[in-house]
């Protein structure tokens, strides 16, 4: 069960908590993990003196848990019951932000976790679930879709103002990056460490080096990376993190004193198992579509949403689809595709890159491309937002039939 209800988080050390809106699960609070295969069954209780609504990130081809098109916005008081087959192994997000923008506290993010059915070669893994506030001299935090010019920009993870993450010598971590901040797009690194790439957005990627170490994320992106900690007892690197502005650290990961994990460091990971998406996409019979991030007559409000005005596209199953996402904005643009992942295609839509993803950040004056296979009949949203504060999360939807 998760609970939706009044909380608060410790911003100011030393200082009375900020309240916030939390989403907690009961009766005890882990994060939610389960592995592939399983079918997740949450019920969900709004005890907000506002409507409340379920919003997932990752959960490809289940239209039952469509926000707004199967599921409109839970009363106050109310409880309704899901059930949503995983079929994927990954990270993943749920939150309520979709109906969030104004609200008097800002809402929360959970990580959910589905394990793969096969051995994946680590010693553990680590959640850093990273989220933004905006906060206020008086310690209040104000949710986005207000104006932050007297608010002070702080990031926790996992709730935290800092993490210290302490590790074996020459143990293999996997670390599952979470950007659940509300509009800012970040990069994060571990010094001295590099990053290796496994996963983006909950889909097994061909593993790959970040580039200068470091992972970029939209709001709402994942990333699966593995290190292999060092072999010098006591030795100590930042976790850090950069939001555009300034880089700040977040955490620190230590290596412990204990005995090694293995006389030598591992071999490199082979790649995770698949998914099952497809491994070809059929660019040149695929249908193509304009998509104006900046256009707000293509878009509505989460609150004024209506199924009944026309999909930005129709498409029937089993076809490849090609979206050209223009942001003819001067701030970068927030994509975010449910029901599917994607593909981003090279500039010549001559191939794409090796990794999934169902959220991008698209900067100011650009257009991107991507491709997916329309593989899952339904009614999906279609999400985007500029990366400001002040922003309104803008949503549309589209049709596989």
């Amino acid at each position: 069960m998760l609970r939706a209800e009044a909380g608060t988080i410790s911003l100011r050390p030393g200082q009375p908590p900020t309240p916030i809106w939390s989403l907690v699960a009961a009766p005890a609070d882990p994060p939610l993990r389960l592995t592939r295969g399983d079918e997740l069954k949450i019920t969900l209780r709004n005890e907000l003196p506002l409507p409340a609504l379920l919003n997932w990130h990752g959960i490809d081809g289940v239209p039952s848990a469509e926000p707004l098109l199967a599921r409109p916005p839970l009363a106050a008081g109310d409880s309704e019951t899901l059930a949503i087959p995983l079929r994927h192994a990954g990270t993943f997000l749920c939150d309520l932000r979709l109906a969030g923008d104004g609200a008097s506290r800002p809402l929360p993010a959970r990580a959910l976790v589905v394990a793969e059915s096969e051995p994946v070669a680590v010693d553990r893994e680590e959640i850093l679930l990273i989220e933004d506030w905006r906060l206020r001299a008086d310690g209040t935090a104000i949710a986005p879709g207000a104006d932050p010019d007297d608010a002070t920009p702080l990031y926790t993870v996992n709730g935290e103002l800092a993490l210290e993450i302490t590790a074996r010598a020459r143990e293999r971590l996997r670390f599952r990056f979470i950007n659940g901040c509300q509009r800012t797009v970040i990069a994060v690194k571990i010094e001295t460490y590099e990053l290796r790439v496994m996963a983006l957005d909950g889909q097994p990627a061909e593993p790959f080096f970040a580039r200068n170490g470091a992972i970029v994320l939209a709001p709402g992106g994942r990333a699966d990376a593995f290190i292999d900690a060092g072999a010098s007892a006591g030795a100590m690197s930042s976790i850090l993190l950069h939001d555009g502005k300034q880089a700040r650290p977040i955490g620190r990961l230590i290596v412990s004193s204990e005995s090694p994990s293995r006389d030598a460091a591992l071999p490199a990971a082979p790649p995770l198992p698949s998914n099952g998406l497809p491994a070809l996409l059929d660019l040149k019979s695929a249908l193509r579509f304009d998509v104006a991030l900046d256009r707000e007559t293509d878009w509505t409000m989460p609150a004024h949403f209506t199924a009944s005005a026309a999909p930005a596209f129709r498409v029937k199953a089993g076809r490849t689809v090609v979206l050209a996402m223009a942001n003819r904005g001067k701030l970068p643009a927030v994509f975010h595709l449910h029901g599917h992942h994607f593909r981003l295609l090279d500039r010549l839509d001559d191939g794409w890159k090796p990794f999934w993803l169902d959220t991008l950040a698209i900067g100011g004056g650009e257009t991107q491309r991507a491709a997916f296979a329309a593989e899952h009949p339904g009614r999906w949203l279609l999400e985007a937002v500029a990366a400001d504060w002040a922003a309104p999360r803008l949503v549309g939807w589209y049709s596989v039939e």
